[in-house]
């Protein structure tokens, strides 16, 4: 029992950090319909802003966090209005090649700046929690309790909020919405804020049990589009409910079968799933 639940915290834990990104990345497509690579080089620079705000500054675990967000929030703003703003006419292959010349520009100043070398961010909560006969992690259960907290936060900021509500008439109908007055490009720069913010996030409660390294982005960002690709794309429940298929399967694929094919399972479920629901399990349309 205590083996099935340490793989059962496993899958929590990896799903909801990957939720929080592919949360982030489906904003962006379904209001704006940017395949933003780059993405993953906003996870990884909201590491090295964690890290060098509790290694450098001396930090607070959770100011670091919230330095962090900001720091990416504002960065994704600036690839938006410098960047994806200035394609927003040109052929939507322009916006890929831009973003991941984006994601190698902020991966050359990060190891510029950091060197190559492996970095860990120092567990703010190392301690073990003993509930009846089962043990978990200290850390783990605050990772998942955080990120799906702040996943309720954004259910309430979109369904419940005026400026919520706009984001989502803007993902629904972008012309419709302009008509009846909603701004476009305010929702565009805070869409892009949110996602940032969200990235940054995911990597400060996930790099206290991961190592912090440049190009560590990659294959947060390629799951990131297994999973809004599995759940649907621009859905929200589908990116939230992908992320954590996505982490039960690795979890327990890498427990049952092995260690090596654990990054392999996630694209496998992804053609299985694909061949059975082609629209994947939410539809587009789904918020």
């Amino acid at each position: 029992m205590n083996i099935f639940f340490q793989q059962l915290l496993n899958g929590l834990t990896l799903g909801s950090v990957y939720a929080l990104v592919a949360l982030g990345l489906t904003l962006v497509y379904g209001i704006l319909h940017i395949p933003n690579f780059a993405h993953g080089a906003l996870y990884m620079v909201g590491a090295y802003a964690a890290f060098y705000f509790v290694g450098t500054l001396g930090a607070n675990y959770w100011v670091a966090m919230i330095g962090a967000a900001a720091v990416v929030a504002l960065l994704a703003v600036l690839s938006d209005r410098l960047i994806f703003h200035r394609l927003k006419d040109a052929p939507p292959l322009h916006d890929m090649i831009a973003a991941i010349g984006l994601l190698l520009f902020l991966e050359a100043c990060i190891q510029a700046t950091w060197g190559a070398e492996f970095h860990r961010l120092a567990p703010p909560y190392p301690q073990i929690v003993r509930v009846f006969d089962l043990v978990a992690p200290a850390q783990r259960l605050i990772i998942i309790a955080a990120a799906f907290g702040l996943m309720l936060v954004l259910h309430l900021f979109l369904t419940r909020t005026l400026v919520g509500s706009t984001i989502i008439a803007m993902a629904q109908n972008r012309e419709g919405a302009s008509l009846v007055g909603i701004d476009a490009t305010k929702v565009s720069i805070l869409t892009f804020a949110i996602s940032g913010a969200l990235a940054a996030v995911a990597a400060t409660l996930f790099s206290p049990i991961n190592l912090i390294y440049p190009s560590m982005g990659h294959l947060v960002i390629m799951k990131a589009f297994v999973i809004i690709i599995l759940g649907g794309m621009g859905s929200i429940p589908g990116a939230i409910v992908g992320g954590l298929v996505i982490g039960f399967a690795e979890s327990f694929g890498a427990f049952y079968v092995s260690t090596n094919y654990k990054d392999i399972i996630a694209f496998a479920l992804l053609v299985l799933i694909l061949s059975l629901r082609p629209q994947g399990l939410f539809p587009s349309g789904a918020r």
